[in-house]
């Protein structure tokens, strides 16, 4: 087998820093954990070999059995409330005393309550919700309600997006890693280029972000037959931000032509952008929304997609019919979280924590060159290292290099797009812990100053 270091989304397996960053492990016990992963998992992109053995997380960090100590600004974004948040296991524990599982022909209190409590929350007539194990599962069940609403099949996505890794969610997304030998992929699915504000195809302005959205409305027009536009609110991997001018225009063109719009906030929604909803920053309404990662509390897996109240229509048809799909555990876990938010008004201190970043990441840019761009909203944050700011070329072994440094130091994030750092901590992180985090990203930038440029 042919092992490359092709650098694409995520985490690189074989590159000379990953074999380099293999070498620092040392714990036989470690070593001995890592080689009987290596030898009783089916091996896969991004997560084969693994980097550390963790023994136990909790709030913004994470540590290995051999004692080291990380603040986790990754965490699969499952870590809204911090790792072991008290309040949500003291609400799984008491649940697991009365009724731990439902079967899906009989309903419960608590799921009755998180469906409730999902309407209130979203606007319009956004109130019909179906819950599954995870949000793959309710991306597909969104393009299967978008099928039965419409009556159409087709379905226009954005490149370089992720929506899950089932064939349906891959056929829908745009990531090449995933795609790569899965053919043939699901019929009907369009790609079109992603909004970007860094190096985009169609240049980097809010002017021209609305090129993106015509062109959106080129492909529908001549297709004829699409019946939804699937998109990232803001895209996860590597932040990329949409301006509202976009989205108001997106919307505008889904309802001319009777297209419903499907957001994907699985990673993003419950406050990681200081919203309870990503879509809120930009004064528009989805037709369908689909949530997950955090929103089972960061301990149970567990995912819901909600719709308009006029797309009750598939009475007939089973659009998801998951074993656990009015999980108990998951519908007590989620409205922990939501109430957790609300009770310690977490989206007021993101709001906060957004600006104190947006200040800190900038100093940064104006002292190292290599730093190309700085984007994000609340506590998401991305970024892109390049060689040079004027032609905008990836520094991609720079980056490697400094997301190990980093790592060594106490600081653990996700490199998305061969170059760029994605910063998405706890949204329960502390200040002190905030500056860590740029501390060890500023030393980890001067010891590579000189390195790839």
């Amino acid at each position: 087998m042919k092992l490359t270091g092709l650098l694409t989304e995520g985490d690189i397996n074989f590159t000379n820093g990953r074999l380099k960053w293999n070498q620092t492990i040392t714990d036989p016990l470690t070593r001995q954990i890592l080689a009987d992963d290596a030898r009783y998992f089916i091996h896969q992109s991004m997560s084969t070999p693994c980097l550390d053995v963790l023994e136990n997380c909790k709030g913004s960090g994470m540590q290995t059995i051999s004692g080291r100590k990380l603040l986790d600004f990754h965490g699969n974004n499952v870590h809204q409330l911090g790792y072991g948040n008290d309040y949500v296991i003291s609400r799984i524990t008491e649940q697991l005393k009365s009724l731990p599982f439902s079967p899906r022909r009989y309903t419960n209190q608590p799921a009755v309550e998180l469906a409730r409590k999902l309407a209130d929350l979203l606007p319009g007539n956004l109130n019909r919700s179906l819950f599954a194990p995870g949000g793959t599962s309710v991306i597909g069940i969104a393009l299967k309600l978008a099928r039965v609403v419409t009556g159409k099949y087709k379905l226009v996505s954005l490149w370089d997006s992720f929506h899950g890794a089932s064939l349906d969610a891959i056929s829908a997304g745009g990531e090449a890693i995933f795609r790569k030998q899965m053919e043939p992929l699901l019929p009907g699915v369009m790609h079109i280029p992603p909004p970007t504000t860094f190096r985009g195809i169609f240049g980097d302005t809010e002017e021209d972000q609305l090129k993106y959205a015509d062109y959106l409305e080129y492909v529908i027009e001549k297709d004829g037959e699409v019946g939804a536009f699937l998109a990232e609110t803001i895209r996860n991997t590597d932040v990329q931000i949409p301006s509202k001018a976009y989205w108001k225009r997106i919307r505008e063109i889904c309802t001319r032509h009777g297209v419903l719009l499907i957001l994907d906030e699985i990673p993003i929604a419950l406050g990681r952008t200081g919203k309870m909803f990503a879509f809120e920053n930009f004064g528009i309404e989805p037709d369908i929304i689909c949530l997950g990662k955090g929103l089972g509390g960061g301990i149970i897996p567990f995912a819901a997609m909600v719709a308009r109240d006029n797309y009750n229509v598939a009475q007939d048809i089973s659009l998801g019919h998951y074993t656990h799909e009015k999980s108990p555990l998951g519908s007590v876990a989620a409205l922990a979280t939501i109430n957790y938010i609300e009770e310690k008004n977490l989206l007021q201190k993101v709001l906060d924590d957004g600006l104190w970043m947006h200040k800190e990441l900038n100093l940064l840019k104006e002292q190292f060159p290599i730093i190309g761009d700085i984007r994000g909203l609340g506590l998401l944050w991305g970024i892109e290292l390049v060689k040079n700011r004027e032609t905008k070329e990836k520094a991609s072994e720079a980056t490697e290099q400094i997301m190990y440094d980093c790592m060594a130091h106490g600081l653990s994030f996700k490199v998305s797009q061969g170059n760029v750092l994605q910063l998405s901590p706890a949204l329960t992180i502390s200040r002190e812990d905030l500056q860590i985090a740029i501390s060890i990203l500023s030393q980890a930038f001067e010891n590579n100053l000189v390195k790839d440029l």
